[in-house]
Order: C-alpha cells, then sequence, then structure tokens
C-alpha cells in the first residue's frame, strides 16, 4: 500500500508543480506583453487580465493541495502548546476537517461543473467553457482529500510505532 500510495503522491506532485510552473508562467508572459504593449505601443491584450485572474483561481485552489502537504495550513496551536499530549488528536481532527471540506468541493464542484455543462457559459474575453473553470473545485477536492489521507496515514503510523512498534525492534 505505502508502494502504491508514494507512486501516487509522486505523479500528483509532478502534476500539481508543472500545471502551476505553466499556468504562472503563462500569465506572467501575457501580463509582461500586455504592459509592454500598452505603454511601448499604446495598444492593450484585454485577455491578458482575464488570464491572470485565471490563472490566480488556480494556484489557489491547488496551491491547497501542495499547503495539506507541506503540512502549511493555517491552524491554531495554542492547545498544543499548552498540552502537547494533544497533538496527535488534534492533527487528526485537523486532518478530518480537511477531508471534509475536500468533499464538500468535490460534491459542489461537480454539480457546479454539471449546471455548467447544461448552460454552455463561457468567459467573456477568451471564451472558455465555465465548466473547464469550475472543474477546479472537484479537482482541488480531490487533491486535497488525498493529500490529508497521506498526512492521516502518516501520523498513524507513527502514533502505532511510538506506542509498541520500537519495542518489537530490538
Amino acid at each position: 500500500m505505502t508502494v502504491l500510495c508514494n507512486k501516487i503522491d509522486r505523479v500528483v506532485t509532478s502534476f500539481e508543480e508543472w500545471t502551476l510552473f505553466l499556468t504562472v508562467m503563462a500569465a506572467l508572459t501575457a501580463l509582461f506583453a500586455s504592459v509592454v504593449l500598452r505603454y511601448g505601443f499604446n495598444h492593450s491584450l484585454a485577455w491578458s487580465e482575464e488570464l491572470v485572474r485565471l490563472v490566480i483561481v488556480y494556484t489557489t485552489f491547488v496551491g491547497c493541495s501542495r499547503a495539506v502537504k507541506n503540512g502549511a495550513m493555517v491552524r491554531i496551536d495554542a492547545l498544543v502548546q499548552f498540552f502537547p499530549r494533544l497533538k496527535g488528536p488534534l492533527l487528526l481532527f485537523s486532518y478530518g476537517a480537511i477531508l471534509l471540506f475536500a468533499g464538500i468541493l468535490i460534491v459542489f464542484g461537480a454539480s457546479m461543473v454539471m449546471l455548467q455543462l447544461r448552460t454552455g457559459q463561457k468567459t467573456i474575453i477568451m471564451q472558455i467553457p465555465m465548466a473547464w473553470l469550475y472543474g477546479i473545485l472537484p479537482l482541488s477536492g480531490g487533491l486535497m482529500g488525498f493529500r490529508a489521507l497521506v498526512q492521516v496515514v502518516g501520523l498513524l503510523r507513527e502514533t502505532g510505532d511510538e506506542g509498541g512498534g520500537q519495542s518489537h525492534g530490538k
């Protein structure tokens, strides 16, 4: 199970890194070209601003998955400071909340995608189907859910190793 999880983790990490890199680079290039054209040639690219907005949305949602993987989600750790023994249960609660949020993103995001597919709406300037954009919601939920499950399994393994696993080793 661990080998499969590690392979999936590598694939997901590669997907996140490359898509984030490529989308941000495309947005930076378009924005740079827009500024040069606007101030150098008195011509504006209307689509570059829309692209940048879409990339910000994409990087926000895919970046959440990276934050879960790196343990960089916002937490209030005052209880852990006062009661260090609660660290494990509080982390489990935190990952449980992330899993709940990921499930909500998947369910409601999928219903939003279906609604957009029925209505056929597109972005104003670039004419990108809105269903593609709303597809970021269930994608992000799936990525976050996977990352949270991996963290929970790792936390439970650490807890199991501390409880009785060390006595079996030597």
